[in-house]
């Protein structure tokens, strides 16, 4: 009896991520493409990003947060996107052509919506580097002084992003 050859498995299995400051290198590098990605394709508008910093605790200051969890064979962590009011208005108005007034379902949907687009580029662009990472449903959070909680013993760093003269915030926290 003559044997054939195994069918290769299709599901691409990810690349081993060397050290952690690697790691973690792709991952800003994934978002801050993706925040670029989206700004630019979506609002026509551009992004400064400043630097990195880590995260001194865990409140923000008001407005709309999204936080999105990545799990891959070698890091877990997830992705949180901080909108405090201005920006989400200026956000809503690019995009939609009508002003948010309040911290609403509409606001926590853009928010939302956002945090997926920001999470679903990054997993694509990482993706395309052999790193493969499973995505969870986004976690909304609004309201003066709500907390975003990594549920990761890794330290959280903040990425200022500022859109034409207003200021939010993304969260990355791997392990």
């Amino acid at each position: 009896m003559e044997r054939k050859p195994r069918a290769k498995k299709s599901a691409k299995k990810s690349a081993p991520l060397k050290a952690d400051k690697q790691r973690d290198a792709l991952i800003l590098s994934a978002v801050v493409d993706s925040l670029h990605s989206i700004f630019e394709t979506m609002m026509s508008t551009k992004v400064v990003m400043g630097a990195p910093f880590p995260k001194p605790k865990n409140t923000v200051q008001s407005g709309v947060s999204a936080l999105i969890g990545m799990n891959a064979d070698e890091a877990r962590g997830s992705v949180a996107i901080s909108l405090p009011m201005p920006a989400l208005n200026e956000i809503s108005c690019k995009l939609f052509g009508e002003e948010i007034t309040a911290i609403d379902k509409e606001a926590a949907g853009l928010a939302g919506e956002l945090s997926n687009m920001l999470a679903g580029s990054a997993k694509r662009i990482l993706s395309e580097q052999g790193i493969e990472f499973d995505m969870q449903t986004p976690q909304m959070m609004h309201g003066d002084g709500h907390e975003i909680e990594h549920h990761h013993d890794g330290q959280t760093m903040l990425l200022p992003v500022n859109m034409n003269g207003h200021e939010f915030f993304v969260e990355l926290n791997f392990v």
